[in-house]
């Protein structure tokens, strides 16, 4: 274990988490415009692409931070087979679940009913599939559907709060299913499938289209929802940078596309791989 990482498991992670969000969230002018300035300086985020191009047409950091595209300036592929990226970002890990385990990093995997907070959803995964995408600080941090489906549960999953950084996967056991998420389940015409929306260390918080913003809890908390989401359809956000896992069962057939491996950059509405069912 690295210094960065040990030093994650000795600070108070939901009490920085905390603050920071209440510090994200103020619509003081001098400290959203702190925050902002100074973020954006530092991130070298420009506005060219988003809906609201100008700083000072966010009310607060978290506004600033959840900023909406420009209409068009993603291009959504809408093949009927396409599986599309859910989100701007880099690839940490993709490919085929091993019975029961995704691949966190080299030499590291972990349980996916233990990711889903379900093992019985778990079993219905074995020998699928799996994308893991890494959300930096200077991305879109909004996150889309990757498929066409119903939404049907909703699971929040308290836990740690670790980065979700490749030198913190590489050195945290089970990282993605200890850390505090959502889990997204759908009905889809090639059976259950679910979009995992992970927190980490500073994320003021989750937020999806059925549930708003997540209140923090110290327990599971399971909602039932009957919303139908095309592909491409905002689905989430987060509030400061983390990570969104698609999982998908072995009856959707998938085949991934050529030079996808960890690290590489990709885009929200890219085609991710071909659904052969």
């Amino acid at each position: 274990m690295t210094l960065f990482t040990t030093l994650q498991s000795l600070v108070p992670q939901q009490k920085i988490s905390e603050i920071a969000g209440r510090l994200a969230q103020s619509r003081h002018p001098m400290v959203k415009k702190t925050f902002i300035r100074t973020f954006a300086s530092v991130y070298g985020i420009k506005l060219e692409e988003y809906a609201r191009g100008s700083f000072s047409q966010y009310d607060s950091f978290n506004d600033f931070f959840t900023r909406e595209l420009k209409d068009g300036a993603r291009k959504i592929d809408d093949d009927s087979d396409a599986l599309i990226c859910p989100a701007d970002g880099m690839i940490s890990q993709l490919g085929q679940i091993d019975k029961d385990q995704i691949l966190q990093a080299k030499g590291k995997s972990y349980e996916v009913g233990q990711l889903l907070a379900d093992y019985e959803l778990g079993k219905a995964m074995q020998e699928g599939s799996f994308v893991t995408v890494y959300l930096a600080p200077t991305n879109y941090h909004r996150v889309h559907m990757p498929f066409d489906g119903t939404l049907v549960e909703t699971i929040y999953v308290p836990g740690q709060l670790f980065s979700v950084n490749n030198e913190t996967a590489e050195n945290i056991t089970d990282l993605f299913a200890r850390n505090e998420r959502c889990v997204c389940v759908f009905d889809t015409e090639f059976g259950k499938a679910c979009v995992v929306l992970v927190g980490a260390m500073i994320v003021a918080g989750i937020e999806t289209v059925a549930t708003g913003k997540i209140k923090r809890s110290d327990r599971v908390q399971r909602q039932t929802h009957h919303m139908t989401l095309k592909k491409g359809d905002e689905l989430g956000r987060f509030y400061l940078g983390s990570t969104a896992i698609v999982v998908l069962p072995k009856s959707a057939g998938m085949a991934w596309g050529a030079g996808l491996y960890n690290s590489v950059p990709v885009t929200m509405g890219q085609r991710l791989g071909t659904f052969l069912q």
